[in-house]
């Protein structure tokens, strides 16, 4: 991306972290930037490309998560990152960024628009944790997913144990 395709992200994101996926309008991010919508249109297509960037964005960062999850786990216990600090840090993740983790996973992905190999890194360190087993890795995906968007939207009773629900969660899939 060019620089000033990076300031239009960067500024897009602010706009979708503090207002949400609704607020973010070609109008609304020209505004903010000071320019006119069209200029834009020189460095993104239309409103789905910075989507597109801004789910990439979320995808690279939530790796970035899992993997530093990951390589703690395995430096304090000599042994692949668990299941409940993957599940952790993908929860962390997703709450410190609601507006984000809602517009890259409430609807379809676009895979093909994405970098190569940006949702393989994203879902690896659940694979490990799982030893591969591809069925057992997107069951546990399905659940962080579930529990932490009903979390975002509010869904739970306020005096739920969501702490407890997810361990009991995680170990009915994973005993």
């Amino acid at each position: 991306m060019t620089p000033r395709a990076r300031e239009i992200a960067a500024a897009a994101r602010a706009l979708l972290e503090e207002s949400g996926p609704a607020a973010l309008t070609m109008r609304a991010l020209a505004d903010r930037l000071g320019i006119k919508a069209p200029s834009l249109y020189k460095h993104f297509p239309d409103k789905h490309a910075v989507e597109v960037e801004l789910t990439a964005q979320m995808l690279t960062e939530s790796a970035e998560a899992l993997e530093a999850a990951e390589a703690l786990e395995t430096a304090q216990a000599h042994t692949p990152g668990s299941l409940e600090a993957l599940a952790e840090a993908y929860r962390a993740y997703a709450l410190a960024h609601p507006h984000l983790y809602c517009l890259a996973t409430e609807q379809p992905l676009p895979r093909t628009e994405l970098p190569e190999g940006l949702e393989d890194r994203a879902a690896l360190p659940l694979l490990r944790a799982c030893a591969g087993d591809r069925d057992l890795a997107r069951a546990v995906w399905a659940f962080a997913h579930g529990m932490v968007i009903l979390e975002i939207h509010g869904r739970f009773p306020a005096d739920a144990d969501l702490d407890a629900a997810w361990k009991r969660g995680l170990k009915a899939l994973h005993p």
